[in-house]
């Protein structure tokens, strides 16, 4: 495979001399470069290095002489694919990126298969970066993998003084026998929070006050199982599960993150809904929150949620 992918970007002569079955057309999008946040360590966060691009798609041919760019794979599919997948979300990983970009492409029905290089400039003296080569048979079979019809799940957001409630456990019988997964949001903590002059500090010491309330669930009811991950979310939701979010990861790492405080907890929970597609918010306990909207439920009844 390797060799395959050094000759996407090799000069056409280099690659007709090859042994290779078939030859295709190709279209190519060659050294471009964006500025990105992108990275897993901490050094590369909340700032923007260079990434290189050098993609090569292999494409029907069109064997009619036709001067119509429809019958066409546009250059221009090829560069939005870039741009629409680093606005989703941040990500630590150039592999994820070349993935995901390489997929949107193959969904291109004149492509056949993609070459992606990508690379990271100013990570040290050289180019850092990760080649892969994929085809639309590979998405084709990944696709059938997938179910076609994902259940939407349920929210359900917890107060401090819901969580310490002696209906807890009762709450968490009649989720466990739902037909849809549930998925926890969890308040601050009712203790006070030593807080700085720095909103973005502000912002990062409330999400782990979230996320500790989180694990102190779980300690609670071993059903309570802490996720903080949108492919651990999806997997909980395709099994059925209960899960708490921790919503760090996905906040921070969100290219369009919640329009209200992290501290609200109906606002987070509701953006996590549309993350998820989720169908409603159920809120047992009292909060303080901005938020008015229909999908948003309160649960009046303690011993039932519904």
């Amino acid at each position: 495979m390797s060799s395959e992918i050094h000759l996407a970007f090799e000069h056409p002569l280099a690659r007709s001399e090859t042994d290779a079955p078939e030859l295709h057309d190709r279209i190519s999008l060659r050294d471009y470069i964006v500025e990105v946040d992108i990275g897993a360590f901490q050094q590369e966060r909340g700032k923007t290095q260079r990434v290189c691009f050098n993609i090569v798609v292999e494409v029907r041919p069109a064997y009619e002489v036709s001067d119509d760019v429809d019958r066409i794979l546009s250059y221009d599919k090829v560069s939005e694919a870039i741009a629409f997948e680093l606005s989703k979300e941040r990500l630590n990983l150039l592999e994820t990126l070349a993935e995901r970009v390489a997929q949107r492409i193959l969904f291109e029905p004149q492509a056949l298969r993609i070459f992606v290089r990508i690379e990271k400039l100013d990570r040290g003296p050289g180019a850092l970066g990760v080649e892969i080569v994929r085809t639309s048979k590979d998405l084709l079979q990944k696709s059938h993998k997938q179910e076609i019809n994902a259940p939407r799940p349920q929210i359900i957001c917890l107060s401090s003084d819901a969580m310490a409630s002696k209906y807890l456990v009762n709450w968490l019988d009649t989720l466990s026998m739902a037909k849809r997964p549930s998925i926890l949001c969890v308040d601050l903590p009712n203790d006070g929070m030593s807080m700085t002059k720095h909103a973005m500090i502000n912002r990062r010491i409330q999400l782990l006050s979230i996320e500790k309330n989180a694990w102190v669930l779980a300690s609670r009811d071993d059903r309570c199982v802490v996720v903080g991950s949108k492919t651990e979310l999806d997997w909980a939701i395709k099994q059925n599960k209960i899960c708490v979010w921790a919503p760090s990861k996905m906040v921070l790492d969100a290219t369009q993150p919640p329009k209200y405080p992290v501290s609200d907890t109906i606002g987070l929970a509701l953006w996590l809904a549309g993350v998820l597609k989720a169908i409603r918010i159920y809120a047992i306990g009292d909060f303080d929150s901005q938020v008015s909207d229909p999908i948003v439920q309160k649960c009046a009844n303690e011993y039932s949620l519904f």
